[in-house]
């Protein structure tokens, strides 16, 4: 197991694309931890903790249909965004039922996919910012998922978080309908210029010693340096947040490259704490900052008391809050504001990174604004 997480280190460090991660971990665990059809690779956004995108080597066509109801539109025992808040990270659906998981809608979708056991992995950083979700199936009949796989896949979680991130990052550098696309620049062992995206040179030009000849500002070459003497050997990913020019706040990430016979080393500049789901929850529903706030908790599993305790609210106000929230949508319930939001708004984006993946394209990690939204 200490083998199989150096290789995952190695492969999360590399700076690949989201789905080649995903296989690449699925070579390493499905050796490890056997399962059926492979390793489940969900890409989550840490705002609302609702799925962007499905990658399974075991598979070859789209997610089902009844496989994102029975996640977001029935109340169930076991789901992503529960295992997500949960301590541990890590949670099986049979004892999420106390052992006999038949009344389990889940559970009944599982099993006419073939599968029975399932195990959830929350995919976050040790900060606790969940990027991500493992979902591992074994069919009827077979063992538990035993305590030493489970820790092994706890203790791999924030390293493929890590790699998660700065693969949506990377993709969205990349992207070329974005004017607010992070910057992405690739140097080489002499912390030269290899490449850059197209908007890189806005971001450079914009942190604090920026020159015009042509030197990279020193927040540049300190992360990609600190990336070059670590994250070859252990995985580690560098990192800084600067205060730009311009007087806000911005994030600098370094990672190793694979490939070639030298060295090289990506460094993404990008807004320090994007904000994805809130200016959608703004312009598609006229949600006020406060309702976002809650919507966005809402959207998390959060529990009315708890909302009320994180934004020092009574729980009176946050139902007046809910009930607005409620009319603004359109929905009945949190179950129905989930599902509204989630086939609205996330759905959408995973159906389009099922193409992307096809098309072997960059995959996004943020939900999709409707048209008629912007």
């Amino acid at each position: 197991m200490e083998r199989g997480l150096e290789r995952i280190a190695d492969v999360a460090a590399r700076g690949s694309d989201l789905a080649t991660l995903w296989h690449d971990a699925h070579a390493i665990v499905a050796p490890l931890v056997p399962l059926y059809q492979g390793l489940c690779c969900f890409s989550l956004d840490p705002a609302s903790l609702l799925m962007t995108s499905h990658v399974n080597p075991g598979m070859y066509y789209p997610l089902p249909e009844r496989a994102l109801h029975a996640e977001y539109a029935v109340e169930d025992v076991h789901d992503m965004a529960s295992v997500a808040r949960s301590p541990s990270g890590v949670s099986t659906l049979h004892d999420a039922a106390g052992g006999d998981p038949r009344q389990s809608p889940r559970w009944q979708a599982n099993m006419e996919m073939g599968g029975d056991q399932e195990l959830l992995v929350a995919v976050r950083t040790k900060a606790g910012a969940t990027w991500g979700c493992l979902g591992l199936y074994r069919e009827p009949g077979q063992r538990l998922f035993d305590d030493v796989e489970q820790r092994f896949l706890r203790a791999a979680s924030p390293i493929l978080a890590d790699g998660v991130r700065r693969a949506l990052l990377i993709g969205e550098a990349h992207d070329p309908d974005r004017p607010d696309a992070p910057g992405l620049l690739v140097l080489d062992e002499r912390l030269e210029i290899e490449s850059a995206t197209s908007g890189a040179e806005r971001w450079i030009n914009d942190l604090p010693g920026s020159s015009p000849d042509g030197r990279l500002p020193a927040a540049v070459v300190s992360v990609a340096g600190q990336a070059l003497r670590t994250t070859a050997g252990n995985g580690e990913v560098s990192f800084a947040r600067v205060l730009s020019e311009s007087g806000t706040w911005v994030v600098l990430h370094g990672a190793m490259l694979s490939g070639g016979n030298a060295p090289r080393v990506a460094v993404i500049v990008e807004a320090a704490d994007p904000s994805r789901i809130t200016p959608l929850l703004m312009a598609a529903y006229g949600l006020t900052e406060r309702e976002q706030e809650i919507a966005r908790l809402v959207l998390q599993g959060t529990s009315t008391r708890a909302i009320a305790e994180t934004l020092v609210l009574s729980p009176h106000t946050v139902q007046e809050h809910l009930k607005n929230i409620f009319e603004k949508t359109g929905v009945r319930s949190r179950r129905d504001l989930v599902g509204k939001v989630f086939f609205t708004h996330y759905e959408p984006r995973l159906r389009d990174n099922e193409r992307r993946v096809r098309d072997e394209r960059p995959l996004r990690g943020e939900p999709m604004a409707l048209q008629h939204d912007a």
